[in-house]
């Protein structure tokens, strides 16, 4: 049932444009600091994970093994095989990976993407202020 429903948030990700896959779409995420959650297949190539890792070293971008492998991911996601893919929304990230189960092995990265979710709602509350502010004045 869990497994269920991590594929469908995935369908959902592709669906709304907030997941990209393979090697090259992944590294041009990583390097941009736009990925939020990298995804690897459980059987993704040694190649394909040496090549994650090094798109994830020294940032802030959580690398994470699902128990799924390429064939799984790929009807998940509409293609045939996908062994790398990357989430770009930081919410869908955390519900991917709260829908995952095993919550104390994700338990440090629950808790990582909790704050990143807290950053980004107090920012856009602010956003939100500003443009009212902008509009009718601060009072």
């Amino acid at each position: 049932m869990e497994q269920n429903r991590s594929l469908g948030l995935l369908s959902i990700s592709r669906k709304g444009g907030n997941i990209v896959l393979g090697e090259e779409q992944v590294g041009a995420q990583a390097r941009a600091n736009r990925a939020r959650l990298v995804i690897l297949a459980s059987d993704a190539g040694g190649h394909t994970v040496r090549r994650a890792k090094s798109f994830v070293a020294g940032t802030a971008q959580p690398l994470i093994t699902v128990p799924y492998t390429k064939d799984k991911l790929g009807d998940a996601l509409g293609t045939t095989s996908c062994a790398i893919a990357a989430i770009t929304d930081v919410r869908l990230a955390q519900a991917f990976v709260k829908t995952l189960g095993e919550p104390e092995k994700y338990a440090e990265l629950l808790q990582e993407l909790d704050t990143r979710v807290k950053r980004v709602e107090q920012r856009r509350a602010e956003e939100k202020a500003h443009r009212r502010n902008v509009r009718f004045g601060k009072k």
